[in-house]
């Protein structure tokens, strides 16, 4: 693979060396200043809240990308995936309150790229046993840099959900979740995605 001449700047090399990334209250500081620095997500961030779905977080690829994207020195980029939206309502299980969340999304903001997914129905789709919270499910989500989500508390304020930590987002390693039990599903999916094209410096760990 011909290697990438862009890099990170050399202030946030510096910013990367420092961190301990074992130090999860570190690196979830760290997260959210990498977030509230990002006027477009953060502007997103706000979108959602005002929803008031109850455990609900922006997740997954939008804010995985953002990250690998800063540690790679890139500029941001808009257009990597959906804006995934997850949350936990057990009374609301039909799956079309889903695409009437998306439709209100993208008829206010006009971005077509919203998905919306109630993690309490979820287990239906993925074969398992039911889960307990937005936490639970994203914790049993493939790779463990996936299973990261925000939000803006009543006050305004970032909250993360990182059940299988930030250590593995900030190391720029992609492993399976020790709760994500389907190793060739995995290894597919890292396969179809060929995230290294886009961030060589990725370690994938198979």
């Amino acid at each position: 693979m011909k290697s990438d001449s862009r890099s990170i700047p050399s202030s946030d090399i510096q910013l990367h060396k420092e961190l301990d990334l074992d130090n999860e209250a570190e690196l979830a500081e760290q997260l959210k200043r990498i977030l509230r620095e990002n006027e477009s997500i953060m502007h997103d961030l706000q979108i959602v809240s005002g929803l008031r779905l109850p455990q609900c977080y922006i997740a997954a690829g939008y804010i995985r990308n953002m990250v690998w994207d800063h540690l790679h020195g890139y500029p941001y980029r808009a257009t990597h995936d959906d804006i995934d939206v997850v949350y936990f309502d057990p009374e609301h299980l039909d799956e079309e309150k889903d695409r009437e969340i998306e439709h209100q999304l993208v008829s206010g903001t006009g971005n077509v790229k919203w998905s919306v997914k109630n993690q309490a129905r979820m287990h239906i789709r993925n074969g398992s046993l039911p889960y307990l919270s937005t936490e639970d499910a994203l914790m049993r989500w493939p790779e463990t840099v996936t299973s990261i989500g925000a939000r803006l508390d009543n006050l305004g304020q970032l909250e993360l959900c990182c059940p299988n930590g930030l250590s593995d987002l900030f190391r720029m390693q992609v492993r399976q979740s020790r709760y994500f039990e389907d190793k060739a599903y995995y290894l597919e999916r890292i396969g179809r995605k060929a995230w290294r094209t886009l961030w060589p410096k990725l370690i994938v760990v198979e």
